[in-house]
């Protein structure tokens, strides 16, 4: 049965990075079809909403969604559409791998980390955010719900023994913030109890930044909330080369969304200057949800042959090259 993708392309150099991607899929073989939609700033201005209605029941319609960056505009009371999507279809784990790929010229030629982020409790769940009238004061609440905490971390364990990994780390403030991640410690210490197989660490979110900026090798999956996983990811990005080189997956029951985790790039837009690879590795994260593991990692493989050769490169990778010859160079690899 042929695969219908919803694709959103996204704002700034999305549209170039994308159909990138969209190109390679194909010359690996993968026999897609695609439905293409808008949001962000794109879906603004051609419909006067960051995200329409077409577009939301293009994602429910089709199994797996690939995007593009996305633009929010800033101070004008706009809510975030990565963070409405996430909200709107329950995607509660961001699953944000990073791995080293010679050439790159980052710090480390060594890395291999899963974080696993709960995608919809914590700080960013928008409850209480409130702004005094004088504008002096300013409140918000995290809201953690032992469900949540269970579910993300019973997700990360469970992707733990599929892929064979060896350790699972939780990051928490347990030591100060003693409600919200206390609870969230305790449900993790339980549920890594039913998995004796698995190595379990937990770590204090300070000393796992420090950790990971001096020894990342000791990481393997990392399993955390909303706000951590979001900072901790970041840093994990710039092990390994920055984000240019950090795809990210939203997953949820029903629903799965995957897209670059950078941003659009306004100022290099329709430049030809873009490294494509976070839209192509999120590609990877695609198939292998599918279950298309072959594509992928001849994907993977020809995408790291390129950036080690370092004649089709992107200036971010150290190269000359634009979005157009990296990617030609990926599809020659493919043959």
């Amino acid at each position: 049965m042929t695969i219908t993708v919803t694709v959103i392309p996204g704002d700034g150099i999305g549209p170039d990075i994308v159909d990138s991607t969209v190109r390679i899929l194909n010359q690996a073989g993968c026999g897609f079809r695609y439905e293409y939609a808008d949001a962000g700033l794109t879906a603004l201005e051609k419909h006067g909403e960051l995200l329409p209605h077409s577009t939301l029941e293009a994602i429910k319609r089709n199994p797996v969604t690939l995007k593009g960056p996305l633009t929010t505009p800033v101070g004008e009371g706009f809510t975030s559409v990565n963070v409405s999507l996430r909200q709107q279809f329950k995607l509660y784990a961001n699953v944000r791998p990073v791995i080293s790929f010679k050439g790159t010229q980052a710090r480390y030629d060594n890395v291999d980390i899963l974080t696993v982020r709960e995608n919809t409790e914590g700080m960013y769940s928008g409850i209480g955010q409130t702004v005094s009238d004088d504008g002096l004061e300013a409140e918000a609440v995290s809201r953690i719900t032992r469900a949540g905490a269970e579910r993300i971390v019973r997700f990360a364990y469970d992707l733990a023994r599929r892929e064979g990994r060896k350790k699972v780390t939780a990051v928490h403030k347990a030591n100060i913030l003693k409600s919200t991640s206390g609870l969230f410690l305790q449900v993790a210490r339980e549920i890594a109890e039913q998995y004796p197989e698995i190595e379990s660490n937990e770590m204090i979110v300070d000393a796992a930044c420090m950790r990971l900026v001096m020894h990342p090798q000791e990481f393997d999956v990392i399993v955390t909330t909303n706000l951590f996983g979001d900072i901790i990811s970041d840093l994990c990005a710039g092990l390994v080369g920055g984000l240019g080189m950090a795809p990210g997956a939203n997953i949820g029951k029903d629903c799965a969304i995957f897209e670059a985790v950078h941003g659009s790039a306004p100022d290099i837009a329709g430049k030809n200057l873009a490294n494509p690879s976070s839209v192509i590795l999120a590609s990877v994260q695609m198939l292998e949800y599918l279950g298309r593991h072959q594509e992928a990692q001849r994907i993977v493989d020809a995408l790291a042959k390129v950036i080690a050769e370092g004649e089709h490169t992107t200036r971010d990778l150290g190269g000359t090259h634009g979005t157009t010859e990296f990617t030609e160079a990926v599809i020659a690899e493919l043959g």
